[in-house]
């Protein structure tokens, strides 16, 4: 039983029992009030029942007066109002169970996760409406308590978020969290480093500190090594390009490129570190090729492909393999 579950279980016992007539642990009660703030709130919430409560007090009925005549001993009278007081107290807290359990069982996190191995793409619908692309070599962890909320592990992911401005829909990845505050964003998460680019209405980046305002035609890049953030404007048509079979790029670096690839086609592809940071500009086509078509996307990325034991490696053409 979960710390929630057995605070919960102590407020549905401590409401039941002040419910009698002779109570007497009041000192108890407030001790135990005091120990936690959430005490507070669930007896409150078990003391919501109380309509409840007073129903199946009624149901019970009055013990009725025996007659004058009525010589029943004082021990069948006792075991009467103990067997009453039995079958009142087990009616009360299958009430307060029904009420009280149900709001602790939705409000308890029920994380799950959404994996795609590289080369597959997949999509979430979601309870209020909005959707989840994923592109390959994705892990998304989602909460059925709380369909506002998404955790990037790693990969790449489109957010198509039915807007609410008093609900924001959140995205954690890494140290980074991101609010929405429109309607549609594609987040790439690569070992420490974050790109996230808004297509349609606004995103902020960390609202409680940098407080990045991104709207749509922009993009941020996070350093998770320096904690820097690039704000840069990009294309809408390059943003979350994935899902139309092809690659748009401007001036990315020939490892973002790779790495795009991987994700999309379905191989390993590495590339030299002479070749890492030269920039690429332009279009690739990606639907329906596989893993060889490495060899034939690399002249038009200025490099070789070379075949590796694990994958490919994209190489200068005039480097050695």
């Amino acid at each position: 039983m979960s710390n929630e579950d057995t605070i919960g279980q102590q407020a549905l016992e401590w409401a039941l029992a002040t419910q009698e007539a002779d109570f007497a642990g009041w000192d108890g009660l407030v001790r135990w009030l005091e120990e936690d703030p959430r005490h507070a709130d669930a007896y409150d919430r078990a003391l919501a029942a109380g309509n409840a409560m007073a129903e199946l007090t009624a149901l019970a009925g009055p013990v009725l007066p025996r007659a004058a005549n009525d010589d029943a001993p004082s021990a069948v009278i006792q075991r009467e109002r103990r067997a009453r007081r039995g079958w009142l107290y087990g009616a009360l807290a299958a009430s307060v169970l029904a009420i009280v359990a149900v709001p602790f069982w939705q409000m308890r996190p029920q994380p799950y996760s959404v994996v795609t191995a590289m080369g597959e793409t997949d999509s979430v619908e979601l309870a209020d409406g909005s959707r989840i692309l994923l592109n390959g070599g994705t892990r998304l962890t989602l909460d059925r308590g709380n369909i506002r909320f998404a955790r990037l592990e790693r990969g790449e992911a489109l957010f198509e978020v039915r807007h609410n401005a008093s609900d924001p829909f959140v995205v954690v990845t890494g140290d980074v969290r991101l609010v929405d505050a429109g309607t549609a964003f594609n987040v790439i998460q690569t070992g420490s480093a974050l790109d996230v680019a808004v297509s349609e209405g606004v995103v902020i980046v960390n609202p409680e500190a940098e407080n990045v305002r991104l709207p749509a035609g922009r993009r941020a890049q996070v350093d998770g090594a320096t904690d820097g953030i690039t704000v840069s404007d990009i294309a809408r048509d390059q943003i979350g390009s994935w899902r139309s079979g092809q690659l748009s790029f401007a001036d990315a670096p020939l490892a973002d490129v790779a790495a795009a690839l991987e994700r999309s086609i379905g191989t390993r592809v590495a590339v030299s570190s002479a070749m890492a940071a030269r920039p690429f500009s332009g279009v690739i086509q990606i639907r329906g090729r596989d893993a060889q078509a490495i060899a034939r996307i690399a002249p038009v990325l200025g490099a070789r492909a070379v075949r590796r034991a694990d994958g490919w490696e994209l190489i200068g053409t005039d480097e050695t393999p």
